[in-house]
């Protein structure tokens, strides 16, 4: 999944070239650089970070505004976009398990209890092996 989101940057106020960012459309999102590619990138992570935690407790990533909707609170602010690609930071970073149930057939289950195998082993495996050729094939 990629995402991109406006962001505002704000001059620190000793002039030192720094910048701090914050994510209008991700309340609490802000961080910053001590220069203006350091602040980018930590803009990049804290949003990536604040939206897997959204992602990872079952609840969507927010919708982004439009870039001509954003305005800064001070007259040196910059009104600039970051993109986010949450596969590749999800996969990084996320931790986060999820419960799920399933149903297979009584044969099957009854195989698998003889075997000692791990549903949750075999799902995951398969699942991962799905994810890792789709992002291969696009």
């Amino acid at each position: 999944m990629k995402l991109v989101y406006p962001i505002v940057l704000l001059p620190y106020e000793d002039r030192s070239g720094g910048y701090a960012v914050e994510v209008p459309d991700l309340p609490g999102c802000a961080t910053g650089g001590d220069s203006l590619a350091e602040a980018l990138l930590m803009a990049e992570d804290a949003a990536s970070g604040w939206v897997l935690d959204e992602l990872e407790n079952g609840r969507p990533a927010p919708k982004a505004s439009r870039l001509e909707d954003i305005h800064p609170d001070e007259p040196d602010g910059i009104v600039s976009l970051i993109a986010l690609d949450m596969d590749a930071y999800a996969e990084r970073y996320g931790s986060k398990a999820v419960r799920r149930n399933v149903t297979i057939p009584a044969w099957l289950g009854t195989y698998a209890d003889k075997h000692h195998v791990s549903y949750s082993a075999v799902l995951r495996d398969g699942l991962e092996s799905i994810y890792r050729k789709q992002r291969q094939e696009a």
